[in-house]
């Protein structure tokens, strides 16, 4: 038996794929602690690990980010990616580096499994000369010698024009990470660590072990990537169904209707954005709707809804997805690897942060639609989710993915890995 720590910042789309991690660890023998926020506390512990809350680290809320963070309030886009990074994942990384040393000063660990927003985790296990694994429950980031800086949503070049505008765009990718650069080497200098003018990508993913949740199918089929990184496909697929008895009460409804759910996960939830154009598309449409606000309890609109709508706060995907047939989403990597590992198709409407990337990568594998928006209109929805329909080629490149997904072992194989290779290297 092993004792381990794992780190993920305190998103739900973070803290579901390493609860999975974790509980097949405990399942394994092994001792978990996880460290994270305090609202995740009966996820946690449902997993079987044991919670080590942020307790110098700010405690935030996701569904309020501005209550901590303030100069999150109204921001969108790039903006509120750059906003969002330093104050929430860098600024917070020096009292995040308090928390592990406490908790390490009061029992030790022989292997730190992080996720790679965890900037903290990783500075300590800098300090200290420790190993760590990077877990990477986002679209995979890392940098690689071609194509285009990820997280752009640009597929790479196959010709010399396109592969000279990726290498152009690889230079200026310094210059424009510059604020974020500045922000990690005064989060170094808080806890003692020299500056070493590190983007990013290169300083959270671990040299030993990175297993990235995700596929090649989804990945361009980059050469480029380091021989320690393994795919190992869906995190959350361990998510047992929930009972019927506690599903919503329109769930009977479900049967023998083909099925489209929309989703725009648990940030930005402002419903006007996607979940509004997709049920005035689909108001017409011999399907039924079920939209998700993101927000458990939260199981109205604020606004009326067609009579093939039905909406909830929260339905657990492990019970839903089996029925759907088409999932309209803003591109949430847990949901969209969720829908594709069942042979979903998608409709992605990526605005910001991550989710344009999620929506080229989707659309370069053929299993979706990319809006290229995330504010799309009643008209647009509406082509696309007749478009995807329409074309049997959206739904066996779904399986496709799937398919590999499934093949690529989840959380299991995550942990065999970090048997193997982690604790060689502790």
């Amino acid at each position: 038996m092993a004792r381990f720590l794992l780190t993920a910042m305190p998103f739900t789309g973070h803290v579901t794929p390493m609860a999975a991690v974790a509980r097949e660890l405990v399942g394994r023998g092994h001792e978990v602690r996880f460290y994270t926020g305090s609202r995740f506390r009966a996820r946690v512990e449902a997993a079987g690990a044991t919670l080590v809350p942020w307790r110098q680290a700010p405690d935030f809320d996701e569904h309020d980010l501005p209550a901590t963070f303030p100069r999150l309030l109204g921001r969108k886009g790039f903006r509120q990616l750059f906003i969002n990074m330093i104050d929430c994942f860098i600024a917070t990384a020096p009292a995040q580096l308090d928390d592990l040393e406490a908790e390490w000063a009061r029992a030790p660990w022989d292997a730190l499994a992080a996720d790679e927003t965890s900037i903290g985790a990783v500075l300590f296990s800098e300090k200290l000369s420790l190993s760590w694994a990077t877990v990477a429950v986002l679209p995979l980031m890392i940098s690689g010698s071609a194509g285009p800086p990820s997280g752009m949503g640009i597929v790479p070049g196959t010709n010399p024009l396109t592969r000279t505008r990726d290498a152009a765009l690889r230079g200026v990718s310094p210059l424009i990470s510059r604020p974020l650069v500045t922000a990690i080497d005064e989060a170094r200098s808080a806890v003692g660590l020299p500056a070493r003018r590190q983007m990013m990508q290169d300083l959270v993913f671990s040299r030993v072990l990175v297993a990235a949740s995700g596929a090649p199918l989804l990945d361009y089929d980059r050469a480029d990537r380091p021989p320690h990184l393994h795919f190992v496909g869906e995190l959350g697929a361990a998510e047992a169904p929930a009972p019927t008895s506690r599903m919503p009460g329109w769930w009977p409804d479900l049967a023998g209707r083909r099925v489209v759910l929309v989703s725009q996960g648990t940030l930005n939830i402002d419903p006007n954005e996607l979940i509004r154009p997709t049920l005035a598309a689909l108001a017409g449409h011999d399907v039924l709707v079920v939209a998700t606000t993101g927000v458990p309890g939260r199981d109205v609109l604020p606004f009326a809804v067609p009579a093939n709508a039905r909406v909830a706060g929260f339905v657990p995907f492990a019970a839903l997805l089996p029925l759907v047939t088409l999932m309209v989403t803003n591109g949430g990597w847990g949901g969209t690897l969720a829908a594709l590992s069942r042979g979903i198709p998608l409709v992605i409407a990526g605005g910001d942060l991550d989710k344009p990337e999620i929506a080229a990568r989707v659309a370069w594998s053929g299993a979706g639609v990319n809006l290229r928006t995330g504010t799309p209109s009643a008209h647009i929805v509406g082509e696309a989710v007749d478009r995807v329909l329409g074309d049997p080629a959206f739904r066996r490149a779904a399986a496709r993915v799937g398919a590999e997904l499934r093949w690529l072992g989840g959380a299991s194989r995550t942990a065999e890995l970090l048997e193997s290779r982690l604790l060689a290297s502790a």
